[in-house]
């Protein structure tokens, strides 16, 4: 079962990684490679990525580029910068920690 709930402070981190295996995305192709990604546990609604998106640009991590598709309709993609590589690791490694802590916890209980 999808649960929304579970990307509660790693949307971040999985479109970031997403963005650093798969240069210039769009938002549907970012989440539908998250869903994919994850065997369709996780999913990015729209109400919670395009904020998380403007935010991650916002920030200088993700740059944004207006292009006409071949149908002529315009899509914004998105692409990974140098800043966004260097918050990907702090991400990575902050998810580790917390990876860590909780199976300290499961273990513990």
């Amino acid at each position: 079962m999808a649960r929304t709930d579970a990307l509660q402070g790693s949307l971040d981190l999985l479109v970031l990684k997403i963005l650093s295996r798969r240069p210039r995305l769009h938002g549907y192709a970012i989440m539908a490679a998250i869903a994919g990604a994850s065997g369709e546990v996780l999913r990015a609604e729209e109400g919670s990525l395009y904020p998380a998106l403007y935010r991650m640009e916002e920030a200088g991590w993700i740059r944004a580029e207006w292009i006409r598709k071949e149908s002529g309709r315009r899509t914004r993609i998105y692409e990974l910068t140098a800043a966004g590589k260097k918050q990907l690791g702090v991400e990575e490694s902050r998810w580790q920690a917390v990876s860590l802590a909780i199976n300290r916890v499961l273990r513990e209980a």
